[in-house]
């Protein structure tokens, strides 16, 4: 009976404000067109232009289909960025208007507002990335109910690493003038440099250096495995267990150092 009891208040210390924290990211949300817009529309706006005008100006040696076809996993990787820049605003303004000191005192565990902000967030950008497979035609893309399938889950990899990520330095910042600088002088690099844009294969020494050690060189890779069906991103040469590890992997430790971070400052506060 005891332990039974426990297993119910550790349940409800955790998953259930877990998930209550996660509806709130999505309900926010939904009640506000804007981020929609922003955060579909700039990352298409760029793979249109892109893509469509800059097509004949790339030579893509040892890469098939076009220039569109080349960059769209790019784009859905910069939809899960940005959905991970606007989203972890609300981890300041929450401090800000006084909700988080309010959860913060609370009976619950550290763990779940972390989980919660990440999962919603994560949730946000998933969603929005699958409406932009709808554009996938554009680029003369015919993906199989099981490549979409698969490139969902690859999303749900890349999404969690950059939430977790955006929710680490998000948690640490004071104001969101520094949450934006901070997030583009580090999220905006790993894109460029993710081989999004540019094939890891015919950089340069010190730039194809910089992308081989970006964990998001990996997500777009896996990505474009999913995608296209194919067991190696020829863009970057990764095979899709590597770049799947290295996701995973990345999505794992950013989770974790969000978690070390909120109990960590969590008992500073207390003291």
């Amino acid at each position: 009976m005891h332990a039974e009891g426990s297993d119910v208040i550790a349940t409800d210390l955790l998953w259930l404000p877990t998930w209550t924290l996660c509806k709130r990211e999505i309900t926010r949300f939904l009640r506000q067109r804007g981020r929609i817009v922003g955060a579909v529309g700039t990352p298409l706006i760029f793979w249109l232009m892109f893509g469509g005008g800059l097509y004949k100006s790339f030579q893509l040696d040892g890469v098939e289909g076009s220039y569109l076809e080349f960059t769209f996993p790019g784009a859905i990787a910069a939809i899960l960025l940005f959905t991970a820049i606007f989203s972890m605003i609300t981890v300041i303004d929450d401090r800000d208007n006084g909700f988080m000191q309010g959860v913060l005192v609370a009976p619950v565990s550290r763990a779940a507002i972390v989980l919660g902000k990440v999962m919603g967030a994560s949730a946000l950008a998933v969603g929005q990335a699958v409406v932009f497979l709808l554009f996938a035609p554009l680029a003369g893309l015919r993906p199989g109910v099981a490549d979409v399938v698969v490139t969902i889950g690859a999303m749900v990899v890349l999404a969690v690493g950059v939430c977790g990520l955006g929710f680490w330095i998000a948690w640490r910042m004071e104001t969101t003038q520094g949450f934006h600088a901070i997030m583009n002088l580090v999220l905006m690099p790993m894109l460029a440099l993710s081989g999004a844009f540019f094939p890891i294969t015919g950089a340069a020494r010190i730039v194809g250096w910089l992308m081989t050690i970006n964990p998001m060189t990996y997500g777009v890779a896996l990505l474009r495995c999913s995608f296209g069906g194919v067991a190696e991103d020829t863009a970057s040469r990764i095979h899709w267990t590597l770049a799947l590890g290295v996701s995973v992997g990345f999505a794992a430790l950013m989770v974790v150092l969000s978690l070390i971070t909120a109990r960590r400052e969590a008992r500073q506060a207390a003291v």
